[in-house]
C-alpha cells in the first residue's frame, strides 16, 4: 500500500521533507503545505522556495491549496504549473478556527451547494490532476453522503478522507464505519488518513480495508520518523540516526531562516512530537520548550540522547 506524508503547516516544509526523504524511509508522495492565494495574486517567497524543483529532488510532491474561490484556485495552479507540477490538492480537511470562519478547509464542507459550484468551475476550465483532502462535514458524519455525491460528479485523481468531522478537530475516532461507505460508493480513487502511529495502528487498518489506495501518515511520522520503514519491514532508526537527522535539520534552518530565534520555534514545534519516541522525555522536553537559545535547545537534546533510550514501540499519543 502507498504511503504519503501529510501537510502539516509550519513543518513539513521542503527542509523538513529534503531532510527526511535523504534518512528514513522515502514516502511515495508528499503533499505540502497549503498556499493560501492571496490578494496581490503572487506567490511569496516561501511557498515558491517550497515548491521550487531543486528544493524537492527525487520527490513526488503534490502542492496544496487553501482557497473557497474558484477563481483564485484556478490562478495559482496555474502558477504552480509554471514550476512543473501536473498535480495540485484542494484542503478541504483544515479544522482550524481561523480558516473556517472563513469558509475554507473544512469550513467550505458546510457548503455543499457552493462547493459543487466551485468544483464543477475548476474541473471545467482547469487542464491539471485535482485531488481532495477532506473530513466527513462540520458536525455529523451522515453529512459525508451528501459530499460524497458532490464529489462523484468529479474525476478527481485522488480522494483522501480523513474520517472526522470539523467538530472533532483531532478528539476522539476516526469513523470507520463512514470510511468504508466511502470506498464502496467513491468512483474515485480513495485514501485513509487518521490515526495510523504504529505499525500495530497500520495492520488493523489494512487488515480492515486492503482495497483502500493508499494510507497518508502525519502525526505518527512526526513522532518516529522511522515509522514509514516499519511498516514495510525496515527497522527502528538508531538512535544516532536520529540524532543525524535532527543536526541536519537544525543546520538547514540555519542556512535560510533569519536568526536563531525562527530555528528555535520551528524545531520545539517538532519536538512536541518526537518526545513520544523516547523513555522518559518530560523534563528534557520541557527545557526544550523554555529554550530561549540554540546552545541552550542543543545542550537538551544532548542531554535527553545521553542519558535516554529509545522507547519500546515508541509512538506519538494524542492526548484525550
Amino acid at each position: 500500500m502507498d504511503l504519503y506524508f501529510a501537510p502539516m503547516e509550519g513543518i513539513t516544509g521542503y527542509i523538513y521533507r529534503r531532510a527526511y526523504h535523504s534518512c528514513f524511509h522515502p514516502m511515495d508522495t508528499y503533499f505540502t503545505p497549503f498556499i493560501a492565494p492571496k490578494q496581490d495574486k503572487t506567490l511569496n517567497s516561501r511557498e515558491k522556495n517550497d515548491i521550487l524543483p531543486e528544493h524537492n529532488q527525487g520527490m513526488r510532491v503534490v502542492p496544496q491549496i487553501l482557497t473557497n474561490r474558484a477563481e483564485d484556485f484556478i490562478r495559482t495552479a496555474e502558477k504552480i504549473r509554471e514550476f512543473g507540477y501536473q498535480e495540485v490538492n484542494l484542503n478541504l480537511g483544515c479544522p482550524s478556527g481561523t480558516v473556517v470562519s472563513k469558509k475554507k478547509g473544512a469550513g467550505f464542507l458546510g457548503e455543499p451547494e457552493a462547493l459543487d459550484r466551485f468544483l464543477e468551475e475548476i474541473f471545467r476550465r482547469l487542464d491539471m490532476d485535482i485531488s481532495i483532502k477532506t473530513r466527513l462535514g462540520m458536525e455529523d458524519g451522515e453529512e459525508f453522503y451528501r459530499l460524497l455525491d458532490i464529489y462523484n460528479k468529479y474525476p478527481l485523481q485522488e480522494l483522501i478522507i480523513h474520517p472526522r468531522v470539523q467538530a472533532d478537530y483531532y478528539k476522539n475516532s476516526p469513523d470507520w464505519k463512514v470510511f468504508r461507505d466511502a470506498l464502496q460508493i467513491s468512483r474515485n480513487r480513495v485514501v485513509y488518513n487518521g490515526d495510523i502511529f504504529s505499525v500495530g495502528d497500520y495492520e488493523r487498518f489494512t487488515s480492515s480495508f486492503p482495497e483502500a489506495g493508499a494510507v497518508m501518515l502525519g502525526r505518527g511520522v512526526l513522532a518516529n520518523p522511522g515509522l514509514p520503514g516499519l511498516l514495510c519491514g525496515g527497522r527502528q532508526p538508531s538512535v544516532q540516526e536520529i540524532k543525524q537527522f535532527l543536526d541536519r535539520l537544525v543546520s538547514d534552518y540555519r542556512e535560510v531562516l533569519s536568526g536563531e530565534r525562527d530555528v528555535l520555534f520551528r524545531m520545539k514545534e517538532l519536538w512536541y512530537y518526537m518526545g513520544f519516541l523516547f523513555t522518559n522525555p518530560e523534563k528534557y522536553v520541557k527545557k526544550i520548550k523554555k529554550a530561549q537559545r540554540l546552545c541552550d535547545y542543543e545542550e537538551a537534546v544532548r542531554a535527553l540522547f545521553r542519558e535516554q533510550e529509545l522507547a519500546e514501540g515508541g509512538a506519538f499519543r494524542p492526548v484525550i
